[in-house]
């Protein structure tokens, strides 16, 4: 029997993070940098909504597990919310 890895996500006001298999982060986290890299800046709701089509196979609430991991993302210092957008825009951080 195989136990699945987990991580503890970070939430970027301190919060408390979630508990998620590692692998459904990793999904999750890749598909959500490699869109950001190809558009450059997006809504979340475009995000959203792209993760629901291109990830319609995912094994959970895909939008769940986007929002959760957009704000591990952004604890990490890794994508950013483009200041003063509504509604939020995205973008990766300069530094990544």
């Amino acid at each position: 029997m195989s136990i699945d890895e987990k991580i503890l996500t970070l939430h970027p006001q301190g919060k408390q993070g979630v508990n998620i298999q590692k692998s459904k982060y990793d999904v999750v986290r890749n598909f959500i940098i490699q869109t950001l890299q190809a558009y450059g800046v997006i809504s979340y709701e475009d995000l959203s909504d792209l993760a629901e089509e291109k990830l319609s196979d995912f094994p959970g609430k895909v939008v769940w597990y986007v929002v959760t991991v957009k704000l591990d993302l952004e604890a990490r210092g890794i994508i950013e919310r483009v200041p003063k957008t509504s509604p939020h825009q995205l973008r990766m951080t300069t530094d990544s």
